[in-house]
């Protein structure tokens, strides 16, 4: 079977806005149901169209699994880039401004509700998605927005307020450090936590990760 690589650019000429109500309906039923358990006539009937119209667009689920994903990877990272960007703008007080900055990375979890019960899907049936759409989905979204991160972050090295020697490992670090405690406690959106509790967290891993990338610290 041909890997959706070679084959996601070529879809079926139709109606633009047809094609949209077909990848949203797939977006709502891959969220509820997973990859799995979602079948052609389940997509069709949320879209309100016959089945032959999903087909119509879409050859086969794999495809439309990674078009669902790649597009909302990507609306996902685009979200994450601006935050990086308004909050790090202009640092006054860097670890206020980190922690702000980790609440807004925090935020796609309720903007995009979908595209993260998806995400929680693909754990449970990592090992009967499609070849290479783990690895398109990394690049589409998570890579794209820690490489955004990172050129941030080095910014804030060149103004000395940080000693960063690989921005990609900086922003990795801030991303496990300041929101990954709240990703996992909250299974990925699923169950929010607290306010507090998030400020606790957030509070705690932007203080560890200014432990690790102060220019005093030692490395």
């Amino acid at each position: 079977m041909a890997t959706p690589t070679a084959t996601i650019t070529r879809v079926q000429a139709g109606s633009a806005e047809e094609r949209r109500d077909v990848v949203q309906a797939a977006r709502d039923v891959f969220a509820r149901e997973g990859w799995t358990h979602t079948t052609a006539e389940d997509i069709a009937a949320r879209a309100g169209v016959a089945p032959e119209t999903v087909e119509h667009y879409f050859r086969d689920k794999e495809r439309l699994l990674l078009s669902v994903l790649l597009e909302s990877a990507a609306q996902v990272a685009a979200a994450l880039t601006v935050a990086a960007e308004e909050h790090l703008v202009e640092v006054t007080d860097l670890e206020r401004d980190l922690a702000a900055l980790g609440r807004a990375w925090l935020a796609p979890l309720t903007d995009f509700p979908e595209h993260f019960a998806i995400i929680r899907h693909i754990g449970a049936e990592i090992g009967r998605l499609p070849a290479g759409l783990l690895e398109m989905w990394q690049s589409a979204g998570p890579r794209q927005a820690r490489r955004e991160l990172g050129r941030r972050l080095e910014r804030l090295a060149e103004l000395g307020l940080l000693d960063i020697t690989d921005a990609d490992h900086a922003a990795e670090r801030f991303i496990q450090l300041v929101t990954g405690g709240v990703v996992q406690r909250s299974f990925h959106g699923a169950c929010p936590l607290p306010e507090f509790e998030t400020d606790m967290l957030v509070g705690r891993g932007v203080a560890d990760f200014i432990r690790l990338f102060s220019p005093a610290a030692p490395r």
